[in-house]
């Protein structure tokens, strides 16, 4: 008889709305293959109030040291923190998984110290939909890709865009178009609200050529994505209604539950999809 794999060591880097509700269900043992071995929080008084409840609540470690504790690190960090626990990770030869997909672009060399260390960078799909058959559709001839992005105005407040332009999104009676570009430039005028622009646009085409409109939309109470997809293959179009996080509404509950289930097939015996 084969024996079963050893238990994957999990370190989560921030313990938000999407950090601590996956730690609370990797702690209850819901994610078979799975152990919650450290995190790493800025406030650790408020941390441990959070953990108190835990079955086995974890110790503490700075970002850099996650990767020592841990088989697989988890990023729900502000993007600015981003390479402080994604370097020590990649270095280390470890399963690195970034929430702040976005902040990847400004260091892609990870991925050559990835190829050089056999770490492994896995994006989670997050708040959107349809990336396997990006994936797949991009094995051929892409033409184009469009995401449409509608979000309630409060979730899009104080994006740094925003507030370099002046432009206020409060009290808005019609939806208002507020940026239209690639996703790269989305993702620096709105860091914490399209990293599902930067997942999309490294499935397919990539971040120059993926076309994103953002919408402040007060007519909607959900953050909504539409992608068009034009290729040689098939031609896709796929729509996602997000319910807000209550804790912040600049991402949807799926983003946490997406995580769930990327970490699920790192040791699931079946896994579904490309």
């Amino acid at each position: 008889m084969t024996a079963r794999p050893a238990q994957l060591k999990l370190g989560i880097a921030g313990l938000g709305a999407i950090g601590l509700a996956v730690a609370r269900r990797i702690d209850a043992g819901e994610v078979p293959g799975i152990s919650l071995a450290a995190v790493s929080v800025r406030d650790e008084a408020k941390a441990r109030k959070a953990l108190a409840a835990f079955r086995s609540p974890p110790p503490f470690a700075s970002l850099a040291g996650l990767a020592d504790a841990a088989d697989v690190v988890l990023e729900c960090l502000p993007s600015a923190l981003f390479a402080e626990v994604a370097e020590p990770a990649i270095r280390k030869g470890r399963i690195f998984m970034p929430l702040s997909v976005g902040a990847l672009l400004d260091h892609m060399p990870l991925v050559d110290l990835a190829r050089q260390t056999g770490a492994r960078i896995i994006v989670p799909t997050g708040a959107l939909l349809g990336l396997d058959a990006v994936r797949a559709t991009a094995e051929g001839h892409i033409s184009s890709v469009r995401m449409l992005t509608r979000k309630p105005p409060t979730g899009l407040a104080g994006a740094p865009l925003l507030v370099k332009q002046g432009l206020s999104v409060d009290g808005l009676k019609e939806p208002l178009r507020v940026f239209a570009g690639n996703a790269r430039e989305a993702i620096k005028g709105f860091p914490a609200n399209v990293n599902v622009a930067v997942a999309l646009s490294l499935a397919g085409i990539g971040p120059d050529r993926t076309q994103v409109e953002i919408w402040a939309d007060p007519g909607v109470t959900r953050n909504t994505h539409t992608i068009t997809v034009t290729s040689d293959a098939s031609d896709l179009t796929m729509t996602i209604e997000n319910v807000p996080s209550v804790e912040n509404p600049r991402t949807g509950r799926i983003t946490g539950l997406s995580v769930l289930a990327a970490l699920r097939r790192l040791t699931a015996p079946l896994v579904i999809g490309s």
